[in-house]
């Protein structure tokens, strides 16, 4: 093997995990926090894929957290998280250096570890809800990437266990820290467009039966722990590919290990339905498949003040609530504002187009918001940064802007339309006692069969 220096180990390292973010500034907690202003949370990553990745660039380069530890089953994405926290330190702490970093396949070595104080979970979703609750469990608060949980009885249970260990959770459904999300649900819950008729919401299609090839193993992954308590299959590199790659893997497509694009991005848009329809302690009654019994699009949710919440294709948009008075279209980076058939503002981030100077967001945000009245000018929760929300409520003790209510409550909206088009059946929800209703649907779609002993 070719001999390199640090400094060129230390680049190398930096460049696959992608470049350090600067610090973030957050106040000092609260006089019912758990810690002193100056301690550090200290923190532990399960599961090293590209979406970790990212969060642990956010968390690391934050002043109150300290990273003692990284978890993945394979080899390659665990050494290399490890590699990149050490050098993170050696070249952006003076003084006490903290202990080098702890690498594991195991992920109760980090839940069973006293000096960890919260865990960020971003494994495939049929792993969320039992490593999550083994954290609470312990003692851990909990950031978990969305879906929160892989079905509805682990929503449930999850909740649960919040509630029962008194712990923090953040589900990672970050559009919620976005300013134009948050105010179109501003103006959606405020009444600048009038009673709310329908919502539309735009993901793609539902999880499908997993059938990929046998392909042969390689050395360095525990493929036993990948499956954990989902169905035993053999290898293939589309479930988990090997070392350090670039792309979001396509387990989420298969129904035994995610929910297709219904539960992946359906987490992110039908997250916002829901919060600019004032549910995140309810959710909808009945549950609609489309009339094609081949249809992916088309299920609706119908919530018990009439308001329908249908999946549809849209063009270039992720969510759309139409009400009597006019219609708020957003999506990451575009926002619409029509009110009494006038185009009030319209915003579209073209990558490939030059833009006038004062055509931005910002700009066309704040022209939405100069349109409306004062009295419907409603504040919701404001979170600028997902991560330094988590960061600052683990430090106070408050409910994030994404809690264990929103998110599995989220998660449920995903579960219940994807029961639509696995079944392709009408059947009612009880969003209060979060059950089927009497009579309607099937026990077996609220759960899975669990492999042993990774039991929820």
């Amino acid at each position: 093997m070719k001999n390199i220096s640090r400094r060129q180990f230390v680049r190398t390292t930096s460049a696959a995990m992608g470049a350090v973010t600067v610090p973030l500034i957050l106040p000092s907690c609260g006089p019912n926090s758990k810690k002193r202003p100056n301690d550090k949370i200290t923190m532990g990553f399960i599961g090293m894929g590209i979406q970790n990745r990212f969060l642990l660039r956010g968390f690391i380069s934050h002043e109150k957290i300290r990273v003692l530890a990284v978890c993945d089953v394979d080899t390659t994405r665990r050494e290399l998280a490890r590699n990149y926290v050490d050098s993170f330190y050696e070249q952006n702490l003076e003084g006490e250096m903290p202990a080098k970093c702890l690498a594991s396949s195991d992920f109760m070595e980090l839940i069973n570890n006293d000096e960890i104080d919260a865990i960020s979970i971003a494994t495939p979703d049929h792993w969320h809800a039992y490593q999550t609750i083994a954290a609470l469990r312990a003692g851990k608060d909990v950031y978990c990437e969305k879906p929160l949980t892989h079905n509805i009885h682990e929503a449930i249970e999850v909740m649960k266990a919040v509630d029962k260990y008194n712990r923090v959770l953040q589900t990672g459904s970050m559009q919620r820290s976005m300013p134009e999300f948050r105010l179109a649900c501003e103006l959606v819950r405020g009444g600048a467009i009038g009673k709310i008729d329908q919502v539309f919401c735009n993901f793609g299609v539902p999880g499908v039966p997993c059938d990929l090839p046998e392909e042969e193993m390689e050395p360095g992954l525990d493929w036993d722990m990948w499956i954990g308590p989902g169905p035993m299959r053999p290898y293939s590199s589309v479930l988990s590919p090997r070392g350090m790659h670039d792309h979001f893997p396509h387990w989420r497509n298969y129904k035994e290990y995610g929910g297709g694009m219904v539960c992946d991005f359906g987490a992110h848009h039908l997250d916002i339905a829901q919060w600019g329809l004032g549910m995140d302690d309810s959710g909808p009654v009945k549950v609609t498949p489309p009339k094609d019994p081949e249809a992916v699009t088309g299920a609706v949710l119908t919530y018990a003040n009439g308001i329908t919440v249908t999946q549809k294709n849209l063009d270039r948009a992720a969510v759309i609530f139409e009400g009597s008075k006019g219609i708020v279209t957003v999506d990451r980076s575009k926002f619409e504002l029509i009110l009494e058939d006038e185009l009030i503002c319209s915003y579209r981030k073209q990558w490939d187009e030059p833009k006038e100077p004062e055509e931005t967001l910002e700009n066309a945000l704040a022209i939405a918001e100069e349109a409306v009245p004062e009295e419907q000018k409603l504040r919701l929760y404001k979170s600028d940064n997902h991560l330094v929300d988590f960061i600052k409520c683990v430090q106070t003790r408050e409910k994030p802007i994404t809690s264990e209510q929103v998110g599995a409550r989220s998660a449920i909206c995903c579960h219940l339309m994807n029961q639509a088009y696995y079944n392709h059946s009408e059947f009612e929800w009880d969003p209060d006692r979060l059950r089927l209703a009497k009579g309607s649907g099937s026990p077996e779609w609220l759960t899975r069969d669990y492999r042993e002993p990774w039991v929820v």
